[in-house]
């Protein structure tokens, strides 16, 4: 049977990405009835701490708090996410499957390599998802036979959107989604991650201990929330001018 087209479908490098960037963007969605999903490109098997199938045990418990009505990990390998013609197909394939309206990528600037390479990746995938002949001109013996099956089966697919979380890189945003009354659960969804951010020896430099989690998510999510008048925020870059209709109805007051 085929499943209902997505609403929104947010793309993202590892698991635990997504619910520190959109994560309450994703349960606000939700909430107001629409179908949300997500894409981990990599298994997580590179992490400091845990397991590739611990990981995915605790990505499917943040997805059940998040409400998320799809997700699905692909087996790029960790640490190399490249931007490959395979790579792109196996995403558009996704996409077709998928069929959502928006797609959320990461920001295309970021610290690590993993990221900013799924952003553009993403964005090639999405526009390649929707060429008609995508499959029928590409040689099998570069690409996983099966993989240009399922392809070539699917119906072409573009979405409609295309938004970036900027959460991990240090650039104004060209909006802000409030999510003061989803903060608390995307919070619950982090720490569904028991394994990435409990105190332990092994990744103490680049994981905070566990009692520092709130503080951090929470300041970050004030800040940005802040700026756009609300208590919780999560940021967002759009590549195209925003359309108003009713200059009365523009949000955020100016003074």
């Amino acid at each position: 049977m085929i499943a209902p087209p997505l609403d929104v479908l947010a793309i993202a490098a590892h698991r635990d990405d997504v619910e520190q960037t959109c994560g309450g963007t994703l349960l606000k969605m939700a909430q107001q009835h629409a179908r949300t999903g997500i894409l981990d490109l990599t298994q997580g098997e590179l992490g400091s701490r845990g397991s590739a199938e611990s990981r995915a045990t605790e990505a499917a418990a943040a997805a059940g708090i998040l409400l998320v009505a799809w997700r699905d990990a692909l087996d790029i390998p960790d640490g190399r996410v490249e931007n490959t013609l395979a790579n792109r197909i196996r995403i558009a394939r996704v996409i077709r499957e998928q069929r959502p309206r928006v797609v959320i990528l990461p920001y295309w600037k970021a610290r690590h390599p993993d990221h900013y390479t799924c952003a553009t990746l993403g964005y090639e995938a999405c526009f390649l998802a929707g060429l008609r002949r995508l499959g029928h001109t590409v040689a099998t013996q570069d690409i996983d036979s099966f993989e240009i099956h399922r392809l070539r089966s699917l119906e072409p697919h573009r979405p409609f959107k295309i938004i970036y979380a900027t959460l991990y890189f240090d650039v104004r945003p060209t909006f802000v989604v409030d999510i003061t009354d989803e903060f608390e659960a995307k919070l619950e969804s982090i720490y569904a991650y028991k394994e990435q951010f409990s105190d332990q020896p092994a990744g103490h430099d680049d994981f905070p201990a566990h009692a520092e989690i709130r503080e951090r998510v929470a300041s970050m999510a004030h800040f940005y929330g802040m700026l756009a008048g609300v208590k919780y925020g999560e940021p967002f870059f759009q590549k195209e001018i925003g359309l108003v209709e009713d200059l009365r109805l523009i949000p955020v007051k100016s003074i």
